[in-house]
């Protein structure tokens, strides 16, 4: 046991595992101590998937070791220690009084729910408290709100050429973007329509730590979502690494092709699967843009490919960041189409006769995954269209993805799944019938319904409930510009076949969400 000495402490977050986080510089090895807790009430608040909860603790005991290594003192609490209070505010106050602590050093938290903690803390008086920026971020909170300031639309697109131009990344010597064009979306969405061999990623062998976790999470979380039969996520900065070169290696270069190609029984494809080693610290965005543009600049992979991916992650991470920061609280009860019906329990068991839901949600029960084109145009698709609760959607996803945070995955969901901020982010629903999954994904083959029928025991649930949610919102839709296709379609649609539309659609959900 440590003395007690006055000891200040630098508090780690276990999103923050990052040796470069703010409040680990300068620390010192004498009059500082890390402190790191394992707590039930941070795997709890929401029941997170079984394979998240055993990543993240496998990879904060990882990162108190290597800390150790470094010579960093380190006060670590494990959540099945005989003293553990379970809660953040409990295992603070423990801390503060085992080291006769007057002041906290950390870096500021990602998701608003810990940061009414802190500030309840700060409130408090007993100690000081130092808090330092997130610099790992590449936009800072104040840098985003001049950005925002005096805009009526606050698009992505324009937000990521300022950063591209910041960082310089993908810029000729004049400073335009390279291939003349800051975007190359139309170029990233190919369906797979033939056989490719997917490399798979490297496997790493489970050592004590993790297989410990492991064990301990099927007991103490016995109830939660998931399965840890699949569990493959790297714990160490030393493997995330390993992963993202393998990536830039063998996959990149056909990411940007088929980013949004689904397909059944194969969850990753050409994804580089690294949003959780990003988000929780192994990897920092910065280092990944530097390697996807040398690897280009190399000739080692094509433009579109390293566009798309930096894209992702220097235009749309950083920005769906912003607009949280800038927008919460009121942001998370925003619910711009007053949808209100309950999360179907197929979520839950990919219980569902619609393959493509089917497969999306069973993937997602396996290995804590699916990608975003899954996550945006298949289970946010179907919410979306059925008028699911936005927050029943967005605990959704919290619980279900490894990379899943508030700050990233609200904005995400409610956003741009669910059109639920009336297009503060999205310029339009990222609504779509059947026929985008039948071109995007093999989904179909072998399903129970025709992508091609709109009406009809055999017509896909997508085509009725996509018109039928043009006709339920007509009102608040109509006006915007980008769905003028779909209502002058709408509009000069065979009165019956509105009539059959509405009807069918009608009782599949009074059907679905017990409707009378």
């Amino acid at each position: 046991m440590m003395a007690k000495n006055n000891k200040n402490l630098c508090l780690i977050f276990g999103d923050q595992l990052s040796h470069s986080i703010s409040s680990l510089e300068n620390i010192s090895k004498t009059n500082d101590v890390v402190v790191m807790f394992e707590v039930l009430e941070e795997n709890t608040h929401v029941k997170h998937h079984k394979q998240k909860i055993a990543f993240v603790l496998s990879a904060m005991r990882h990162f108190s070791e290597a800390l150790k290594e470094n010579g960093i003192p380190v006060y670590y609490v494990k959540i099945d220690d005989e003293n553990n209070t379970q809660s953040l505010d409990g295992e603070l106050n423990r801390a503060i009084q085992h080291f006769k602590s007057t002041k906290i050093i950390l870096t500021e938290p990602s998701e608003f729910r810990v940061k009414e903690k802190i500030n309840r803390w700060v409130a408090d008086g007993r100690v000081t408290f130092e808090i330092r920026d997130d610099t790992r971020f590449l936009c800072s909170h104040s840098e985003f709100q001049n950005w925002a300031k005096n805009k009526n639309q606050l698009r992505m697109e324009f937000f990521y050429r300022e950063m591209r131009k910041k960082y310089n990344i993908l810029l000729d010597d004049s400073g335009k973007p390279l291939g003349g064009k800051w975007n190359f979306d139309k170029e990233n969405r190919n369906p797979i329509k033939k056989n490719i061999a997917f490399l798979k990623k490297p496997y790493f062998e489970k050592d004590d730590i993790t297989q410990e976790i492991l064990n301990l999470v099927e007991k103490m979380f016995p109830d939660h979502f998931g399965s840890l039969n699949n569990f493959h996520w790297a714990t160490t900065r030393e493997q995330a690494l390993a992963l993202l070169n393998h990536f830039i290696d063998y996959n990149l270069n056909n990411f940007g092709d088929f980013q949004d190609a689904m397909l059944a029984d194969e969850a990753f494809i050409f994804h580089s699967v690294l949003s959780p080693y990003i988000n929780f610290g192994l990897l920092n965005p910065l280092e990944i843009c530097k390697q996807v543009e040398y690897a280009y600049r190399e000739g080692r992979v094509k433009l579109n490919s390293a566009e798309g991916f930096i894209r992702q992650i220097l235009g749309w991470r950083e920005y769906v960041r912003g607009i949280y920061w800038l927008n919460m609280p009121s942001y998370e009860n925003k619910n711009y189409l007053s949808a209100k019906n309950k999360l179907p329990d197929f979520y839950w068991n990919a219980n569902t006769d619609m393959n493509c839901l089917h497969q999306a949600i069973h993937q997602t029960h396996e290995f804590a995954y699916s990608h975003h084109i899954q996550r945006l145009m298949i289970t946010g698709n179907f919410a979306l269209l059925c008028g699911i609760d936005p927050k029943m959607v967005c605990e959704w996803y919290l619980i279900v993805y490894a990379d899943a945070l508030d700050w990233v995955e609200l904005p995400n969901t409610l956003g741009m799944s669910l059109y639920g901020d009336g297009g503060l982010m999205a310029s339009k629903p990222y609504a779509a019938s059947g026929k985008y999954i039948a071109r995007m994904s093999n989904f179909c083959d072998g399903c129970k319904y025709d992508p091609t029928l709109t009406v009809g025991e055999q017509a896909c649930p997508f085509n009725f409930l996509y018109w039928d949610f043009a006709g339920r919102h007509e009102d608040k839709l109509k006006p915007n510009q980008r769905l003028a296709y779909t209502y002058a379609n709408w509009k000069k649609m065979d009165p019956d076949i509105k009539k059959a539309i509405r009807k069918q659609a009608k009782a599949f959900l009074e059907t679905l969400f017990g409707l009378t």
